[in-house]
């Protein structure tokens, strides 16, 4: 029935390294890469990667190539149950009597039990007021047989021991009954298989036996006789000594019922380790029991919270990799705690409340920053890493044609590629033409596969990226996406939003846009003509240099 668990294993509280919304193939595989190598320089601490959205099919085809696992999913980094200090209180056997259950709450200063199965099951839970009730409402003498109590159960709670017969495996059948009338009146009382708490009289004790009472609970470890105990064992008759009274035992007697009788097992209230504290909280105050079942991440239980854990909250620990703006991280920043930054993109509107290790550099990818840090800190770079950081490299600088793209970017790259054993062009061709394929995708899939909202002045605008090989796949995106612009522009409330269809092969891109005036902004932007709110531009194929920055400068003209 062990429930213990080590909470501070490897990626229970672990250091979280994530990318941005709608994640690239660089913001995954800078997660995965990253947090390999703070796991190989800082052993003392547990570093583990994670994504923020959902993958796009380049960055599958990526993790699936070099057999990689997904990183875990977190859209919202804000408190959560898995963040607090669960008490490893050790769930329970269903079969404990109500005397049991009442000591452990004692001695545990607990208030609450979780009953569990062999498996580790949640089960249900038994609470001090159940215990406190069916004690203050302990008077129906047929409470033991209803709980189909066992006669273990009944040995334990009144610290009694078995003179005579097997109590394994059996159960109470009858009523418990007090026998101290005289002969005539217990022989109208007793029924067949009760329970009959006795004194050291013989001629109740054999009464008792003659009635066929299932058995007989004889008081202050009085002796029982040769003779009663060869006829209590010929019917079949239990006979159990105890130290108490009678009127004690009678007292106590009913708490040998077993737990399962009184617990709370349906519409229980429990928490998974995904349950928001603000959640918690509320569901919390709606109750007046203190502790709450936890549910672990395989369905299991772990253990139970309370109010005054939720006050001892641990913020979740992250670091940035391939973004340092607010509207393009996890919901929830402004709760968790920035340790790191790693990113090569400008410095955005991202504010931290500590100091912290901010490492940003004008290259073409994340990923390459990642390897300069592998060199530096001498830590071997595997065949796997060295693929997905050659992936991202690649993605980002589209096969060293974006002008993002440096000579630490390719060299990174191509010496990446020994390391992973491929043939980089060959890899290259293949990742773009699986990740620009789109048959099966709605418009909002292919959307959201490279997106990210910018703020300028009193404007917010959102650009969209994506890069095809072939034409047939490049049109066939813009066919389903052109119409899907302004769903998203109302939705996200934005002024503009922009989607780039990028042409790898001529390193050019077609631009879509909806929003009042944006065919004005693009024009400003790059000279170019608008003719149905969509714009070629020759030669722009990068988002972050090309794009944007003009964009913005523009948006400034507009504002003024």
């Amino acid at each position: 029935m062990s429930t213990e668990k080590d909470f501070s294993r490897p990626n229970f509280h672990a250091v979280k390294v994530i990318g941005h919304r709608n994640p690239d193939t660089d913001s995954i595989c800078a997660a995965i890469s990253y947090s390999r190598l703070k796991n190989a320089i800082d052993p003392e601490r547990s570093y583990k990667p994670c994504r923020a959205g959902q993958l796009n099919r380049e960055t599958s085809f990526v993790l699936d190539y070099f057999g990689a696992e997904v990183p875990q999913l977190y859209t919202d980094v804000s408190p959560q149950v898995r963040d607090v200090d669960i008490r490893l209180a050790e769930g329970v056997d269903g079969n404990m009597s109500m005397r049991q259950a009442w000591e452990r709450m004692r001695d545990q200063n607990l208030d609450t039990l979780c009953v569990v199965d062999n498996e580790n099951n949640l089960l249900g839970i038994i609470t001090v007021k159940d215990v406190a009730t069916a004690n203050m409402d302990g008077i129906d003498p047929y409470i033991l047989a209803h709980a189909e109590t066992s006669y273990d159960n009944v040995i334990d709670t009144i610290d009694g021991t078995l003179l005579v017969g097997d109590s394994a495996g059996k159960t109470v059948q009858g009523r418990i009954i007090i026998g101290a009338g005289s002969a005539e009146v217990m022989e109208r009382a007793i029924r067949k298989g009760d329970v009959v708490i006795v004194s050291n009289r013989s001629e109740s004790q054999l009464t008792a036996i003659e009635m066929e009472a299932g058995c007989l609970v004889v008081g202050l470890e009085s002796k029982v006789s040769r003779t009663i105990r060869m006829l209590a064992e010929e019917n079949n008759c239990l006979i159990i000594s105890t130290p108490l009274n009678t009127y004690a035992s009678g007292q106590i007697i009913s708490q040998a019922a077993p737990i399962r009788y009184y617990m709370l097992k349906d519409g229980l209230m429990t928490f998974t380790l995904n349950t928001s504290v603000e959640a918690a909280t509320k569901i919390m105050g709606s109750v007046r029991h203190r502790y709450f079942p936890v549910i672990g991440d395989d369905g299991k239980y772990l253990g139970v919270v309370s109010r005054r854990n939720l006050l001892n909250l641990h913020k979740k620990q992250l670091i940035l990799v391939d973004h340092n703006e607010k509207t393009q991280a996890a919901e929830g920043l402004e709760d968790a705690e920035v340790l790191e930054i790693i990113d090569h993109h400008r410095i955005g509107s991202l504010e931290t409340d500590n100091p912290v290790y901010f490492r940003n550099m004008p290259v073409g990818c994340t990923c390459t920053i990642i390897y300069q840090m592998y060199q530096e800190n001498g830590v071997e770079i595997d065949p796997q890493t060295a693929g997905l950081m050659l992936s991202a490299i690649l993605s980002d600088t589209l096969m060293f044609r974006s002008p993002t793209c440096t000579p630490y970017d390719e060299r990174a790259a191509r010496a990446l590629a020994k390391l992973a054993k491929v043939d980089l062009e060959a890899y290259a061709d293949d990742m773009f033409e699986h990740g620009g394929d789109v048959s099966g995708e709605t418009a909002e899939q292919i959307f959201f596969t490279d997106y990210k909202v910018f703020s300028s002045g009193p404007y917010r605008f959102g650009v969209g990226q994506g890069s095809y090989m072939s034409e047939k796949n490049r049109r066939a995106a813009e066919a389903l996406v052109g119409p899907y612009l302004e769903t998203v522009r109302e939705k996200q409330g934005l002024d503009f939003v922009f989607y780039l269809f990028t042409d790898v092969r001529s390193s050019s891109s077609d631009l879509l846009m909806c929003g009042k005036n944006a065919d004005a902004v693009i024009t400003r932007a790059f000279a170019t003509e608008v003719a149905d709110d969509k714009s070629v531009l020759p030669g722009v194929v990068s988002r972050k240099k090309q794009f944007v920055p003009r964009l913005i400068d523009a948006l400034k003209h507009e504002a003024q």
